[in-house]
């Protein structure tokens, strides 16, 4: 096998082509690794000015301080002329890449003609809605309301559950990820250590991951009908029975691209109607082709009650939206639900172009193909190296699991924090979660470059399990 350092241009060939004059960064070869140590001088001043002032940094900031520059399709720039190819689309967001030319001319031409106007009805908004109406499934267009961030959207998406339920419970998952914010905060983790706690009414229960089962058959399997059994019995007996969703993510991003068996929402929908229980689906990360469909909901074949979309919605530009089915539409009436920026003309213009792109260059389909093809590859590097636990995907949202000992299932966290920095300085940018690895490349990416990017990953779990002893 090739390997990625071999295909990365040297210093020296970097600098003379640089020095002929511009590059176009969007058709370049990529990795291009121009400084000997990475992160370069400048990306180190650039992060250690920045973090003087700005607190609260991501971990993989913490763990590769690089400081970008300019990014286009599926390439990025550092400060210091590090060229990478992107397999993170800016923690799930440029889903179209960066800079997509459609959506840029979308946001120029609003920015240069109506910035804001609150919610007063615009033109572009008005064409944003009716084209949601194309993607979204069943009568889920049926309310929809737009927000500049996804917990915005959770937030309002938990006040309609309110509305409509006349309830005020709510049930979410472990290790789901909901917000940074009041109610949005409470559907998930509680940092013991923030002074914060759960709101009242806010309960937690575990969700099925297939690789690590809390509820399994006598084969070991995991045992869907199990968790839906707790579900029920959870309501029964730990709840005053005022519950009005349940809320989850269809596939867990922040926990590590967890996806659950193909039976469970359909169980879970039926159990939901059963107790009179809106089902919210926070799509906030998985909407907008990421895993091959519009919706990941769509995969299992189940509409919920709410759904929440964002990320990938604007491709960078901050945009969100809440939904709610036909018959509770009014709900918005009791909320209060607009906002002073969501549905602004830039936002509008910058989802409508994204729908609009991914529809006419067919790249639900693209996205289905690369799925298809990092299958195979991550299949393929299970049975190659020993730390790696447990592979999963669709379409282009990916997760590694690494492990100490595939019986145990011990998680190897080091050996996720060495992978990730290692394949960072050999051209790739992505995703850590402690000990599983997380890819998001762009819809947009060929094949050609999927498979690079996946060279690279490989040789950095290569080198991993050498320095381990593995």
């Amino acid at each position: 096998m090739t390997t990625a350092s071999k295909k990365a241009p040297s210093a020296k060939s970097a600098k003379s082509s640089a020095s002929t004059g511009p590059v176009d960064l969007r058709t370049m070869k990529v990795p291009v690794l121009v400084t000997p140590v990475i992160p370069g001088p400048k990306s180190q001043e650039v992060h250690e000015r920045t973090a003087k002032l700005m607190k609260g940094l991501s971990g993989q900031v913490k763990l590769f301080p690089v400081a970008f520059e300019s990014g286009a399709g599926t390439h990025l720039r550092d400060v210091d002329g590090n060229c990478f190819l992107d397999f993170s689309s800016g923690i799930y967001v440029t889903t179209l890449g960066h800079c997509h030319p459609r959506v840029t001319e979308a946001v120029q031409k609003y920015a240069g003609t109506l910035m804001n106007c609150h919610d007063f009805s615009t033109e572009i908004k008005m064409r944003l809605l009716e084209k949601m109406t194309e993607i979204l499934p069943g009568d889920l267009a049926g309310g929809i309301q737009l927000y500049d961030a996804g917990t915005a959207a959770v937030e309002a998406g938990i006040r309609a559950c309110r509305a409509i339920s006349g309830k005020h419970e709510f049930l979410s998952c472990f290790r789901d990820f909901h917000g940074k914010s009041g109610h949005a905060a409470s559907l998930a983790r509680i940092n013991p250590t923030s002074g914060a706690g759960r709101a009242q009414g806010f309960y937690m229960v575990p969700r099925p991951d297939p690789y690590r089962p809390h509820f399994k058959k006598a084969d070991g399997s995991i045992d869907t009908d199990g968790y839906i059994a707790f579900y029920r019995e959870f309501i029964q007996e730990a709840t005053v029975g005022q519950v009005a969703a349940f809320v989850l993510e269809p596939i867990q991003g922040w926990a590590g691209s967890v996806f659950p068996p193909d039976d469970f929402f359909p169980k879970l929908r039926k159990l939901c109607d059963e107790k009179k229980i809106l089902l919210f689906a926070d799509e906030v990360l998985t909407s907008m082709g990421r895993t091959g469909e519009w919706l990941a909901m769509d995969h299992y074949g189940v509409v919920p009650d709410v759904v929440t979309l964002g990320k990938g919605f604007g491709n960078g530009f901050p945009v969100t939206a809440m939904c709610v089915r036909k018959p509770y539409a009014e709900s918005f009436e009791a909320i209060s639900a607009s906002t002073s920026y969501g549905g602004n003309p830039m936002a509008c213009a910058a989802a409508l172009a994204c729908i609009e792109a991914i529809q006419e260059e067919k790249l639900l389909e693209n996205a289905r193909e690369l799925g298809a093809f990092f299958d195979k590859r991550m299949t393929e590097m299970q049975s190659r190296h020993k730390i790696i636990g447990h592979v999963r995907g669709k379409g282009c949202l990916m997760g590694i699991e690494l492990v100490k000992d595939r019986a145990t299932k011990e998680p190897f966290d080091e050996a996720g924090k060495r992978v990730y920095q290692k394949a960072f300085r050999k051209g790739l940018a992505w995703i850590p979660a402690g000990h599983i690895l997380r890819l998001s490349p762009p819809i947009v990416m060929d094949l050609k470059e999927a498979a690079l990017g996946m060279d690279i990953v490989e040789e950095a779990i290569g080198e991993t399990e050498k320095e381990l002893g593995y």
